[in-house]
């Protein structure tokens, strides 16, 4: 495989409400990463739009999907499907486009097991505190305590898969974090030195999870 020839894709995971998907925007609008577009059976959210954000889907669409083998990785969130089709992103890999997926870390395994022939860049996203997650999940359109308080048991549970990723970045500042996931992807790319340490990142979980 020719990195030069073929794109790369990138994933970004993290518990709800770090970031993740603000990030993979910043990738497309300035590193020129393809989104990939998942399928989802929840509802649109009042800022989403149809077939840009999500292809919404009923239950019944989606079963049809999977049972027809079309999903590169599908999982369960919160109750809803999510899930990518394997055949658009193929076909921008092999046209020499990169992909940038905003998905969990079910998806991610997932994706990692298929073992394409294509570079993979795993990145995994933090909050810089429970206190600053909560504040932003607060904020979003969740105005119901309950949902809110589900998120953040969730975290609890998503934050432990943060080891199976190549790299662990801190949503601090979205500038910031922004230009720490570009510098490591284009050292990926060109095998250059790589500013990570993976002690620093390992506290964090800790007090995160303390």
């Amino acid at each position: 495989m020719s990195i030069k020839k073929d794109g790369i894709m990138v994933i970004l995971s993290s518990p709800s409400g770090a970031g993740k998907t603000t990030l993979v925007k910043l990738l497309s609008k300035n590193k020129d990463f393809n989104i990939s577009i998942s399928h989802t059976t929840r509802e649109p959210r009042h800022n989403e739009v149809s077939d840009q954000d999500y292809y919404f889907v009923d239950h019944e669409k989606f079963e049809k999907l999977i049972k027809n083998e079309e999903f590169l990785e599908y999982a369960k969130v919160f109750d809803h499907l999510y899930g990518t089709t394997r055949t658009p992103v193929i076909e921008k890999l092999e046209k020499g486009q990169n992909v940038v997926f905003d998905i969990d870390w079910q998806g991610a395994d997932l994706i990692k097991n298929k073992k394409l022939n294509y570079k993979l860049i795993t990145f995994f996203v933090l909050p810089p505190s429970k206190k600053i997650l909560f504040e932003r999940l607060s904020n979003r359109d969740m105005k119901d305590k309950l949902i809110v308080e589900e998120r953040m048991k969730e975290f609890g549970r998503d934050v432990l898969h943060w080891i199976n990723y190549d790299y662990v970045v801190i949503n601090d500042n979205i500038d910031k974090c922004y230009s720490k996931i570009s510098n490591l992807i284009d050292a990926e790319i060109n095998n250059g030195s790589k500013d990570y340490d993976k002690d620093y990142i390992r506290r964090h979980v800790e007090v995160l999870t303390s």
